[in-house]
């Protein structure tokens, strides 16, 4: 995350962090990021990423990566989250994932309108255009 930001800082971009206290008093911070907001723990971390972004999108990345990518779809299923969520599959990294979510779909655990609603794609065009007409799923009911 720190070689995106400062690219996007060095480009005259804007970067905005939220962190947990816990993080920041380890050092974590990185002293340039233009808006850096503290908070009391990870969940309210991922609740605001939510509810202050336009979307979400997930690069290659580790377990907590796919924990939030994976979060913040659910939450759209459930009316929690109002936001599109993409993965950027740089060289099929994704590929393993989207195979998981399609048998999810196969198998009826995932709808197929709400697997519409994530995108897997290793192109950024189709990511802002899928962000850019996204609408959210259909609230839930039981």
């Amino acid at each position: 995350m720190g070689l995106l930001g400062r690219s996007v800082i060095n480009a005259g971009g804007v970067v905005h962090g939220i962190m947990p206290k816990e993080l920041f008093d380890r050092g974590a911070a990185l002293e340039w990021i233009t808006d850096l907001k503290i908070v009391e723990n990870m969940d309210v971390r991922k609740k605001m990423m939510m509810t202050e972004s336009d979307g979400c999108i997930a690069l290659p990345g580790g377990p907590g990566t796919l924990e939030e990518i994976s979060q913040a779809f659910s939450w759209a299923r459930i009316g929690d989250n109002s936001t599109p969520s993409a993965l950027l599959n740089v060289d099929g990294y994704y590929d393993p994932l989207q195979t998981m979510f399609d048998q999810m779909t196969e198998k009826e655990f995932l709808t197929r309108d709400d697997r519409n609603k994530l995108l897997f794609s290793d192109s950024l065009e189709e990511i802002k255009q899928f962000m850019e007409n996204y609408q959210a799923p259909d609230i839930r009911t039981y």
